[in-house]
């Protein structure tokens, strides 16, 4: 026969409490003292009791929950963002239930509905698409919610974050054509999503401005598939001199590409990825990429859903935020100083080598 199930009214006994003390510690819905919080959570631990949340959500109709749907689990930057909103719902006393469209407009739909049927305090979404998510039409009366990262430049009828996407198009472009470079691919993932658009949009327009011809290629957003992709686009056209991948996904797909033809990077073809994590400054040729700010995504994104949830009733407001350039060795600088000072290098070291050879006789 199983053990009996422990209750509250156990872990109130044996920290020797009130049971609506030990339920406003693990609710959250009054402050208690810290002596009392570590009697409670000390007692739980002893006697391995577990919240129950569904009873929770019986009583109070609604779960201290927040949803979170994201498009693709397997892309870094949006499990980095999902541990950072973690973090954050954690410290407020907030669980998180995440779920994955797969970047697909049916499954994002019954995602959807299962993360409502908890009932949710508030959720923050990723669209897999430039549509409202169908289903949260009428939802948003009740119910805060967020967008992040995939939002429509024209705006959206609740809270919005995201980065300036055709600036950081723009940083990208500039970066390569201040160092001599116009022949330059831009590889974008999905340009039915309009976040893609504004990146390519920032470049191109930027490169065809300084006299480059840019040439967009669409290699979507799973890097296996973008890999052969980019392969049977390289075996057939003529080489680049640079690439500017517009997803850290693109990223790896362009590097793999390029390896698999054993094309060194910078030379002949130079990469700006996106997205900064540690392995691209790990590698032996580091790479120059585009940073998105996921942590103050998160931060923001958690902040507006954290007021909306606390009854703030002010219009939808839409944060901006920026990227940056980090700047490592993986763009050969095609600049006519450059070329200047590699003929005078060259120059100054075959005089070097004839005076060590009419030395020598």
């Amino acid at each position: 026969m199983s053990e009996r199930r422990v209750t509250i009214k156990d872990v109130a006994a044996r920290a020797g409490v009130s049971i609506a003390t030990v339920s406003n510690v693990f609710s959250g819905n009054k402050p208690v003292n810290a002596d009392l919080q570590e009697r409670v959570q000390k007692a739980a631990r002893d006697l391995s009791y577990q919240v129950d949340r569904a009873a929770s959500q019986l009583r109070s109709g609604q779960a201290k929950v927040v949803g979170v749907l994201v498009p693709d689990l397997d892309d870094v930057f949006f499990t980095s963002l999902v541990s950072q909103l973690e973090v954050m719902a954690q410290k407020d006393g907030y669980d998180i239930i995440v779920a994955s469209s797969r970047d697909d407009t049916g499954l994002e739909q019954s995602r959807l509905r299962t993360l409502l049927a908890w009932r949710p305090s508030g959720l923050i979404v990723v669209p897999c698409s430039d549509a409202v998510p169908a289903g949260l039409d009428s939802e948003f009366a009740r119910l805060p919610m967020v967008f992040a990262d995939r939002v429509p430049p024209e705006g959206s009828i609740v809270d919005t974050v995201a980065i300036d996407n055709r600036e950081a198009g723009e940083i990208a472009a500039r970066h390569l054509l201040e160092l001599g470079h116009r022949d330059i691919v831009v590889a974008a993932s999905n340009l039915a999503i309009s976040p893609i658009r504004e990146r390519v949009r920032g470049a191109s327009e930027l490169i065809r401005a300084r006299g480059g011809d840019p040439i967009v290629i669409e290699l979507g957003s799973n890097a296996e598939r973008g890999t052969e992709a980019f392969v049977h686009w390289l075996e057939r056209h003529p080489r680049p001199s640079a690439v500017i991948a517009l997803t850290n996904v693109t990223t790896l797909s362009t590097l793999s590409a390029l390896a698999r033809l054993r094309i060194d990077i910078p030379d002949p073809v130079s990469v700006v990825g996106f997205d900064d994590y540690p392995w691209m400054s790990a590698r032996k040729t580091g790479l120059t990429a585009i940073r998105q700010p996921i942590a103050e995504i998160a931060a923001a994104a958690w902040e507006r859903l954290r007021r909306r949830m606390s009854g703030d009733a002010s219009p939808p407001l839409g944060s901006v935020l920026q990227t940056s350039l980090q700047v490592r060795d993986s763009v050969r600088d095609l600049s006519p100083a450059a070329k200047d000072d590699s003929e005078s290098l060259n120059l100054l070291q075959d005089q070097e080598t004839k005076t060590a050879l009419n030395a020598i006789h």
